[in-house]
């Protein structure tokens, strides 16, 4: 019997990932009953991005008209992202909503065009295991089918 290696690194990957994220979510579970938290971090993110940079913009026109909404819908989303990815749930999808979540804390924290991207755990790390589950994670071992 042959293993299939790529698909077992992928599963570990996406179950590593996927634990990450439900932690990542439940760090966050306090936004549900107050948005004041994130308004204060999107608004420190906010004082000290350039002004016309793209974060900025993404702050000023996304991001923190949209507080009410994304308070709830980060934690959740990360929470259900994360378990779909432990049990292989529809990992493709999962993992691209995964990483678009990651991608926009990104923008709007400016971390994205900063040497400091490169080398956070939450930076590079992140957008790249997600976007390779995105392209590569279907029938994956150890996935609810």
């Amino acid at each position: 019997m042959a293993i299939d290696r790529q698909g077992t690194a992928l599963a570990i990957l996406r179950i590593a990932i996927g634990v990450f994220f439900i932690f990542e979510g439940l760090g966050k579970f306090r936004w549900f009953t107050d948005s004041s938290i994130l308004t204060s971090q999107l608004s420190d993110w906010s004082h000290s991005a350039a002004s016309g940079s793209v974060s900025a913009w993404y702050l000023h026109r996304i991001a923190l008209p949209g507080v009410p909404y994304f308070a709830r819908l980060v934690p959740l989303g990360e929470i259900v992202s994360g378990v779909a990815l432990v049990t292989g749930f529809f990992t493709p999808l999962f993992a691209f909503i995964a990483f678009f979540m990651a991608l926009n804390f990104q923008i709007a924290s400016g971390a994205l065009l900063r040497y400091s991207f490169l080398t956070s755990g939450y930076g590079l790390p992140v957008l790249g295991s997600t976007l390779a589950l995105t392209i590569g994670g279907t029938r994956l071992p150890w996935s609810v089918r």
